[in-house]
């Protein structure tokens, strides 16, 4: 597997086009259609895509009452304008989820936010080879770990 798309239910696709735009800093454009959008980088690769809920037969994308909208997802985005991104975020929200903070593990950077639907959102600095903190670094779990 190359890439993945991944795609989460919004109220409003136009509405969560424009937020998503704005915290990446991109210029604005509109969705393909009103009931479904994808949020590219700027060499045409897919960030995220944006689907209305119950445009489609879709069994996990009917309708947001059936579980919390992000339940268990967490839209994880490593951004080479962090300080910017931060900026952004700051007009996008009036409150964090976690403020900006190193993370032990990975050593780099993030802060996490909330989008228009409630999805969990966390921004994390990119770094370049040789800065550091390429590879995620999470300390295995006692319970994965195979040698016992």
């Amino acid at each position: 597997m190359k890439r993945t798309w991944t795609i989460i239910g919004v109220k409003d696709v136009p509405g969560s086009f424009k937020w998503y735009q704005s915290l990446f800093g991109q210029p604005e454009t509109s969705p393909g259609h009103d009931y479904f959008g994808q949020i590219l980088d700027t060499d045409g690769t897919v960030l995220l895509c944006l689907h209305q809920w119950g445009a489609h037969e879709h069994p996990t994308l009917m309708s947001p009452d059936e579980a919390p909208p992000g339940n268990g997802l967490l839209l994880f985005f490593r951004v080479d304008d962090f300080d910017m991104g931060l900026k952004r975020a700051r007009a996008l929200v009036d409150q964090f989820e976690e403020e900006p903070h190193l993370n032990p593990n990975t050593q780099t950077m993030e802060f996490s936010v909330r989008d228009p639907d409630g999805y969990f959102v966390r921004s994390v600095r990119f770094l370049r080879t040789g800065e550091g903190g390429q590879k995620l670094r999470v300390p295995p779990s006692p319970r994965l770990r195979r040698d016992r």
